[in-house]
């Protein structure tokens, strides 16, 4: 391994099974060191073009308009739009009426604009998170937008469910106390349309309570989970339904109310192999196309109540890593990432960013890309740190970065470009929530603080 390596990095060579993707960039001592130097190709949509209001560049032909923006626009309830937007979600309205986005709010306590506590829609007056949900119109333009989620706390990222709902993911394992009056660490259940379907939150507690980042849902009803956490590093999870559940609009919430239901169905976590040796770090892979066999483990204690989840497990019985974060279903599996790990936090090698593909069917888990080193990380032509991550409609991949220095989302050709898609010329702060409209017109994605929702038009094309 090289000494040099930092948090930042460029996309490197890997096969995206599914996709069909080989991502192209500069290869570091991280790769085989016969792999050489590859010079990235051209993709996208060309250079970007600098935003003369100094927020937001986009490619020639691209435009953007700004349909939440924490602090300035107002819900329906006349409060300021909450602080920190993150994962989101867009659902179609139907009969070309537009969409809604179910939007997180990332907010622990010190922000400026909480989401506000609103009757009936609270979780635990304490705490200052949650989701709105922002209505627009065909074009993408702002109508309105109203609390759907509140008293919840650090709603990071999530996963959108065939049934037109969003989960919101709680990434922290703050217990009741002080201001706070309830646990935390859950997953909530939240409806693009069915404002009722909101009414008296409940946490979905067969999830488990623990420091979650992200959600991919299979249809058929299992969900797979990330853990974004440290000391020890977080794990990956898969909940399995009990016996006759059928997975549909409010099935959840009726699953959690019910008797037994804080412990329904399976919660493990996984483990991999590579023949009989196990696998105690996923950044033990440094090639893709490294392919491990999956094994779960039953989770002994899902709530938590004397230590934390990760911290139940004896060593060599399950694969952790450092810092997961996005999840997305897609090719009959879980895309997700890890977004980068040290030696010096415990990991086995360094890397900045890893995505992941879990195959259900096959039980294995396939590394597609590696992102290796970049030693400037305010060079504009390079990228790193991949965090939420979407499948583009046109074809290829959209990464958000979350790292230090420049900004961008990052697309990434079927053929295997990589590419700038925009970039944030306002600060340094993370994109999140990549999102795309149903109609593939519109990306929606938000830059967090100081806490811009865009929605993001132009000659989209075959990527």
């Amino acid at each position: 391994m090289s000494s040099s390596l930092s948090r930042r990095d460029v996309l490197r060579t890997s096969a995206f099974g599914g996709l069909g993707f080989v991502v192209a960039g500069s290869v570091d001592a991280i790769a085989a060191p016969a792999a050489g130097a590859i010079t990235r190709r051209a993709g996208g949509y060309g250079e970007l073009v600098p935003d003369p209001a100094g927020l937001l560049s986009l490619p020639k032909g691209f435009s953007y308009r700004i349909v939440a923006e924490a602090g300035a626009t107002k819900l329906e309830s006349g409060e300021p739009t909450p602080s920190d937007p993150d994962g989101t979600a867009c659902f179609a309205r139907g009969g070309g009426k537009g969409f809604v986005l179910v939007n997180n709010h990332e907010i622990g306590g010190g922000e400026d604009h909480g989401v506000p506590p609103l009757p009936g829609l609270t979780y635990d007056p304490g705490a200052k998170g949650g989701t709105t949900n922002i209505v627009v119109d065909a074009d993408g333009k702002r109508v309105s937008e109203y609390v759907s989620l509140a008293g919840t706390h650090n709603n990071c990222a999530g996963g959108q469910t065939p049934w037109n709902t969003w989960l919101t993911c709680e990434e922290t394992e703050q217990r009741a106390g002080g201001e706070y009056q309830k646990d935390h660490g859950y997953v909530f259940e939240v409806d693009a349309f069915d404002r009722d379907a909101n009414a008296e939150p409940v946490p979905l507690k067969f999830l488990g309570r623990y420091s979650h980042e992200a959600v991919a849902v299979d249809p058929r009803g299992p969900i797979y989970l990330t853990e974004d956490a440290n000391d020890p590093h977080g794990l990956y999870y898969r909940w399995t339904p009990p016996k006759n559940f059928r997975p549909g609009k409010g099935a959840l919430r009726a699953l959690a109310l019910s008797e037994g239901g804080a412990t329904a169905g399976r919660l493990q976590a996984m483990s991999c192999f590579k023949g009989s040796s196990q696998i105690a770090d996923l950044s033990q892979a440094t090639r893709p196309g490294t392919r491990y066999n999956v094994k779960w483990v039953d989770v002994p204690d899902r709530d938590a109540t004397r230590e934390s989840v990760r911290k139940q497990f004896d060593a060599g019985q399950v694969t952790a890593a450092r810092k997961l974060e996005g999840a997305y279903w897609a090719d009959g599996g879980a895309y997700f990432v890890a977004s980068y790990a040290r030696t010096s936090d415990g990991s086995t090698n360094e890397h900045d960013g890893q995505v992941w593909f879990y195959d259900p069917a096959s039980e294995t888990v396939t590394l597609k890309t590696i992102f290796g080193v970049n030693p400037d990380p305010d060079a504009d032509t390079n990228y790193d740190g991949p965090d939420n991550i979407v499948v583009d409609p046109h074809g290829g991949l959209i990464l958000a970065e979350d790292g230090e220095g420049i900004q961008h989302l990052v697309g990434v050709t079927k053929d295997g470009a990589s590419y700038p898609l925009a970039r944030n010329d306002l600060n340094d702060s993370e994109f999140a929530g990549p999102t795309f409209s149903d109609d593939g017109r519109i990306l929606f994605a938000a830059i967090q603080s100081p806490g811009h929702v865009f929605a993001i038009t132009g000659p989209w094309a075959p990527q």
